[in-house]
């Protein structure tokens, strides 16, 4: 039986507690300042300039990269669809001067397809498609844009004929024999004539005693060089730009199915213009605008990720303390769900953002200064791009601090673990439908031929997209799977729609209805938010807060770190805090 214990003995342990300490005058970590802590802690940016007067630095921050980075995506976008669209064009042009069989209809991307694959069947094609591109290279002059060699005498540049073949690889069809040798050889050689000539490029690669052997060839390349100056993107601080294209013409035969497949590809390279000198002054001015845009788009992202990730540190900080706290006067730890309340995920999706601007940001800044492809340019896109939309996505985390907008954030939030699970219950049938459908429908109707396109399909059926078009687009060759094909369709049509977009629908509302009926009847409350209680706007603005530094983190971290018996200190604690003590045990 414990024997009661006198005043004199209980002041003589909280003085010893005290000075273990090593700040005998400052109190112990007591209920109604942790209470203040977690109060001020769990507040919007609002109330806690109301409550302690506190520059909100982060909602300005992010108010500023908004701003700024929005501003640079523009600038960007504006450039890059320029560049992109120039590169395209020029792409269109070299194939009509350089691809035999080229037609404008070619240049439209039509659905249904308008016209099959620009392919060769026969020998001499081979040998003329070579001819007309080198005769196309040779007549540079006359074409209308303005393109020039790449030698610095405007001569004609070298023209090399690449080819990739089997080492060895002879058919002999009629008594179904071969001699074959998987390693692949690649070989290039000059085909370059002068440039009053023209080109027969099969009496050239017999007198170069060249070996082509098309039961051999992988695929062949014909590459040469062209320069070219783009005026369109000048302006009143924007001089001309001047690019280098190195033009690829593929002859792919992989399959060796007789078809060989004949495509153009133009890789551009951005050079360094020697043009008008007055252009050079506007230049320095457009090159500076811009290089001062993305260094104080890195300079605020910095800020912002430094201050993002210092309020993650800290929560993690004061959450350890609270459940340090909690395990020595309730003899209870925090619960997962409490201890998640710690971590903000907005915060986490800032330095996120920030992470991606930033290295976006760099590598604009060494596409302005640099030459670079256009790989770089879709790279730097696609970092801006995703760190802009995680930047606008951030936004919804300051109209949550508003009831009216704030529900959207709760449904989504109640309702993300039984969307997921309903999801993946939901993507293994479409696993089943899409896998079913690649490899039974895929040889005879033109949506299904990858897997990719099967996918693509049956999403857009969900969506209610192109379904006739589906249905009809399927060949009759086999009776057998032009039957299957409906039972397939009418069968994942009405599976998905009516059954389970609906249920998907309800899911959604259900948490909805749970959402509105807290704010009537009120949220239910953890342990620890039935400790932390609410705030009303008297408490905030009456000043209670304004505490000195014994009540910041760091004086918590002290006291119930330094201390061994914190428990002992709370005999001043008022009867209501005891009852609320009671109904957390």
């Amino acid at each position: 039986m414990d024997h009661p214990r006198s005043p004199e003995s209980e002041t003589e342990e909280i003085y010893d507690n005290q000075n273990c300490c090593d700040t005998p005058t400052k109190p112990l970590l007591t209920e109604e300042r942790m209470r203040r802590k977690l109060q001020f802690f769990f507040m919007n940016p609002i109330e806690k300039w109301q409550a302690k007067k506190r520059f909100p630095y982060k909602f300005i921050v992010q108010v500023i990269k908004i701003l700024l980075v929005t501003m640079q995506l523009c600038f960007f976008a504006y450039y890059r669809y320029n560049h992109v669209n120039y590169t395209w064009d020029n792409r269109i042009t070299f194939s009509h001067l350089f691809l035999k069989g080229w037609d404008a209809t070619r240049e439209v991307n039509a659905y249904p397809p308008s016209s099959g694959p620009l392919a060769i069947y026969r020998v001499d094609e081979f040998y003329s498609t070579i001819d007309y591109a080198y005769k196309g290279y040779a007549e540079l002059d006359k074409a209308v844009g303005p393109y020039s060699y790449a030698n610095e005498d405007n001569t004609m540049s070298d023209m090399l004929l690449c080819l990739k073949q089997y080492k060895e690889g002879v058919i002999f069809g009629f008594n179904e024999s071969y001699i074959f040798n998987s390693e692949i050889v690649t070989e290039c050689f000059n085909i370059t004539k002068p440039l009053s000539g023209l080109l027969d490029s099969k009496l050239y690669i017999e007198q170069q005693h060249i070996e082509v052997n098309f039961s051999a060839l992988v695929n062949a390349e014909l590459i040469f060089p062209i320069k070219t100056v783009n005026f369109k993107a000048a302006g009143r601080i924007s001089p001309p730009n001047c690019f280098l294209f190195n033009i690829i013409i593929g002859f792919d035969n992989a399959d060796h199915d007789g078809q060989m497949l004949v495509a153009l590809e133009a890789e551009p390279i951005r050079l360094t213009c020697k043009g008008d000198i007055s252009y050079k002054t506007d230049n320095e001015i457009e090159s500076i605008l811009r290089s001062i845009l993305n260094y104080l788009v890195i300079f605020i992202c910095i800020t912002s990720f430094i201050l993002c990730s210092r309020a993650v540190w800290r929560a993690q900080q004061l959450k350890t303390i609270t459940n340090k706290f909690f395990i020595t006067r309730f003899e209870q730890p925090l619960t997962h769900k409490d201890k998640m309340k710690f971590l903000n995920l907005w915060y986490i999706m800032i330095i996120i953002n920030d992470v991606f601007i930033i290295v976006g940001s760099i590598i604009k800044e060494n596409i302005e200064k640099e030459s670079f492809a256009s790989d770089q340019w879709n790279v730097c896109s696609l970092f801006l791009g995703i760190g802009n939309l995680l930047v606008w996505f951030g936004v919804l985390r300051y109209l949550g601090f508003f009831r009216t907008y704030n529900v959207v954030i709760l449904t989504l939030q109640k309702a993300a673990p039984q969307v997921a699970r309903f999801l993946l219950c939901a993507l293994l049938i479409y696993a089943g439908f899409t896998f079913s459908g690649w490899l039974i429908l895929g040889p005879y109707h033109l949506k299904f031929r990858s897997l990719s396109t099967t996918s693509e399909c049956l999403f857009s059926l969900i969506n209610g997209d192109d379904m006739f078009a589906t249905f009809s687009i399927m060949s009759r060759k086999s009776p057998l799977l032009w039957w299957f094909s409906r039972v397939y369709l009418y069968s994942f049509i009405s599976l998905y729609i009516y059954i389970i977009l609906s249920l998907f629908i309800s899911v959604i509302m259900d948490a909805y209805d749970t959402i509105k009926l807290y704010y009537t009847d009120g949220f239910p409350k953890s342990n620890l938010e039935s400790f932390i209680g609410d705030t009303n706007l008297e408490d905030v603005s009456s000043g209670l807060f304004r505490t000195d530094s014994a009540d910041s983190l760091g004086g918590l971290m002290k006291d119930l770190c330094c201390c061994k018996k914190v428990y002992q200190s709370y005999s001043t604690l008022t009867s209501s805090s005891q009852s609320r003590t009671s109904i957390l045990i």
